[in-house]
């Protein structure tokens, strides 16, 4: 697992890359990240990039994660600025933001969603995936309420409705939060969930307030 300053590193050296500059200075321009000499030497231990002279490149390990990075950033953002309808600096900030965090299944279906682009609103062009090579035109994801799920359904969670209950601190504390997986285990006479071997008995008004991406067992078995 690589640090989000790592790649945030990685993806100016692809940058870099794709205008034919492959010097420090090139990549550290394009880089919203100082970095240093021994932030390079982890990446190059990690086996992400190779020197040659005065030139940094990827190995393959490294041009496939770092093309992963720039496609998750490029569909970031073309989807705020298409449909958050965010402009300039503030499309750049949020997609970086949600370029670390982005989950594949929501990737593939963000990129769906969009008609599978070829370049961001900067008109970079946007690394296919596997949902383009398949030519997707379903999004088979969607976000639901919690208790919306049926006992043995599964979903990742998205976000919890903002003080909509006193005790969500409490199940924000024991690790219910955003980009956690969680199971329906019953629903009678309690809502009851699993989730990161825990189970948990809730008020069905707060489960009405969580949010989660609705998937299938397959991905939930990863």
């Amino acid at each position: 697992m690589l640090t989000e300053k790592q790649e945030e590193i990685l993806e100016a050296i692809w940058r870099a890359g794709e205008s034919e500059h492959y010097s420090i200075d090139a990549i550290k321009k394009r880089c919203i990240v100082d970095f240093t000499e021994s932030d390079l030497a982890d990446l190059e231990q990690k086996g992400m990039i190779v020197r040659a002279a005065e030139k940094i490149l990827f190995s393959n390990e490294g041009k496939n994660l770092a093309e992963a990075i720039i496609r998750r950033h490029r569909l970031a953002s073309l989807l705020v600025s298409s449909i958050l309808r965010l402009k300039n600096s503030a499309m750049e900030q949020v997609a970086c933001q949600v370029e670390h965090s982005l989950a594949p299944e929501v990737e593939e279906s963000i990129c769906t969603l969009l008609g599978h682009p070829n370049v961001c609103p900067n008109g970079n062009p946007i690394p296919k995936g596997r949902c383009c090579k398949k030519r997707l035109r379903v999004v088979d994801k969607t976000v639901v309420s919690l208790i919306e799920l049926k006992p043995s359904e599964a979903g990742k969670i998205t976000y919890i409705k903002p003080g909509s209950h006193s005790n969500l601190h409490q199940l924000l504390s024991l690790g219910l939060q955003p980009g956690v997986i969680v199971t329906v285990h019953r629903t009678t006479p309690a809502f009851c969930i699993k989730f990161e071997n825990t189970e948990l008995a809730m008020d069905e008004e707060i489960a009405r307030n969580i949010f989660v991406w609705k998937i299938t067992p397959a991905v939930n078995e990863r």
